[in-house]
């Protein structure tokens, strides 16, 4: 189903008040596999596979989520609807307070869709919004922290902080900043949301 603009803001509008009341699971088909390597304090070291992220950068989410929803709804260069999943990612701010032992390799504030598993940055329509940028992610492994409740900063600064600080206990080297990986809508109640900051290990 491809949609004219007009359609495309209505729908966009729709799915993000959705998105905020806490439905935006409907239109989910895929989430993003991983392998558990190992759980030690709290944290789960998993691989990921090869990736590809639509990504938008230095807007608000609620902007970000509306360019990206019309990219997946056939506002790309072969008009193509493209199926939503979990998790929506993001980075900003909150993930700047915690010091770095390593540079810092993203730390720029950005809100991302994974993209289906059956398509390659090869593959994947092209975008025809220049805000979005296509990227692929390497198979890469990440430590992860999952928590329920609301992702408010205090939440997430006490979350990164744990995971920094357990990896640092730990020995295990980590590069770039924490992330954000959220599974549910702001709606969503707090109990049963799905939350985890994320960092990537390095090699």
């Amino acid at each position: 189903m491809n949609l004219n603009i007009k359609e495309q803001e209505n729908r966009s509008s729709f799915l993000w008040t959705s998105y905020r009341a806490g439905c935006v699971s409907s239109p989910v088909t895929e989430s993003t596999p991983y392998e558990v390597l190992e759980s030690l304090d709290g944290i789960e070291i998993r691989k990921y596979p090869t990736m590809v992220l639509a990504k938008v950068t230095g807007l608000s989410d609620d902007m970000a989520f509306r360019i990206l929803f019309r990219y997946i709804t056939g506002e790309n260069k072969v008009r193509k609807d493209i199926a939503m999943t979990v998790p929506v990612i993001s980075s900003g701010p909150t993930y700047k307070r915690i010091a770095m032992t390593r540079p810092v390799l993203s730390d720029e504030d950005s809100f991302s869709f994974v993209m289906p598993s059956v398509f390659s940055i090869s593959t994947v329509p092209e975008p025809l919004d220049e805000r979005i940028v296509m990227i692929e992610m390497k198979p890469r492994r990440l430590a992860v922290m999952r928590f329920s409740g609301r992702p408010h900063d205090d939440s997430i600064k006490e979350k990164e902080e744990r995971l920094i600080s357990v990896l640092r206990e730990m020995g295990i080297a980590f590069k770039g900043a924490p992330f954000l990986m959220r599974y549910n809508g702001p709606g969503t109640p707090g109990f049963i949301r799905r939350n985890e900051v994320a960092v990537e290990l390095s090699q």
